[in-house]
């Protein structure tokens, strides 16, 4: 039976769903898996090459691109799984050879993949480069969906969308916990300008777009369908409002702890065990009772609204700009960490 998984990951929404697939596969084989992405060579394009020599900050930050972004949030859905990980990323302007030379070197027996169904820049990772992989591999393939072959159903996109910010969110929030055991291990203090960016994301991306977003469209649809989940939306909106007091709670906590290492730890750790704990458990119960709720009793009408919002075109509180910025800041927070905060090997933790 198979004992080690490989998992191409790209940055669509189609490759973002097949990480728990991918996952609860390999858990209920009792297998690892090992998570992969083949980025561009930008620094061979000739864009590439002119920024290297007049801003090689924006340089720097382009190469890198959103690759540890991608395998932190596949890394938290083994986590919540319990599924052994590791995570891989390579340089690569042929994405097919990559994964199959690295399937090989890590002693994969299994490829998991789903494709696009078309060519194109979109197939760039899923797509061509799956047919490619099935005529030169000599590893066993599962595709696991082609996206054209996918039922059209308005529900998707956005769940799609609120899944990848759960998990983005998540990604930021096991950054906290490894920084802490990290600083309690080597009795040193983390880096503050990566402590600050992180909680920069966790105060205004929750605050700014995902939970106005979810109480403005998800919530609301949901209860004009039905009055059984009330009881629970009623419950995360309290914690939508308590959720800001931890966080600047938190946010007093990283500058004491700034000014005096030594003395300001022991409470910095605590909040950011209290944070984790609450957010994981809210995000737990809207992915085990909001979202069954929502695909079992909303139309296509409402997640055609509930779509428009997630995608930030329907309504002038949320802006596509703002959804750039954050996507930016997360790959520019997962570039800045410690290699061994993402990427390494790891398991959950009990």
């Amino acid at each position: 039976m198979y004992r080690h998984l490989m998992v191409p990951l790209d940055d669509s929404a189609l490759s973002a769903e097949t990480v728990p697939q991918a996952v609860q596969l390999a858990r209920t084989l009792g297998a690892k898996v090992t998570f992969f992405h083949a980025r561009a060579d930008y620094g061979a394009s000739s864009i590439g090459a002119l920024e290297r020599v007049m801003s090689p900050a924006a340089f720097n930050d382009n190469m890198a691109g959103e690759a540890r972004a991608i395998l932190a949030k596949a890394e938290v859905v083994a986590r919540a799984a319990g599924v052994p990980y590791d995570s891989v990323v390579t340089t690569s302007d042929r994405p097919h050879e990559a994964i199959l030379t690295t399937a090989d070197a890590r002693g994969c027996d299994l490829i998991f993949i789903a494709s696009h169904g078309r060519r194109g820049i979109k197939g760039l990772m899923l797509g061509s480069e799956t047919q490619k992989v099935l005529q030169h591999t000599t590893i066993p393939v599962l595709v696991a969906a082609v996206e054209s072959n996918l039922p059209t159903a308005q529900m998707m996109a956005p769940l799609a969308v609120i899944r990848d910010e759960h998990r983005s969110v998540a990604a930021v929030i096991h950054g906290f916990e490894f920084l802490v055991r990290h600083a309690r291990d080597q009795g040193t203090p983390p880096s503050f300008p990566l402590l600050h960016a992180m909680l920069y994301y966790i105060k205004a991306f929750p605050e700014t777009l995902h939970h106005p977003k979810e109480d403005a469209y998800l919530f609301r649809r949901l209860r004009a369908r039905t009055h059984e989940f009330d009881a629970t939306l009623d419950e995360l909106q309290r914690q939508h409002v308590d959720g800001h007091q931890v966080v600047e709670d938190l946010e007093r906590s990283i500058r004491a702890y700034e000014a005096d290492p030594k003395g300001g730890f022991a409470q910095f750790a605590a909040l950011v065990e209290r944070f984790a704990t609450s957010q994981m458990e809210h995000m737990a119960l809207e992915t085990k009772v909001v979202i069954p709720a929502a695909r079992k009793h909303l139309t296509d009408e409402d997640w055609a609204e509930i779509g428009a919002a997630f995608a930030g075109n329907a309504d002038p509180r949320f802006s596509v700009d703002n959804d750039e910025e954050f996507r930016q800041l997360f790959a520019r927070i997962m570039n800045l960490a410690p290699e061994s905060m993402v990427g390494a090997a790891g398991t959950a933790r009990g």
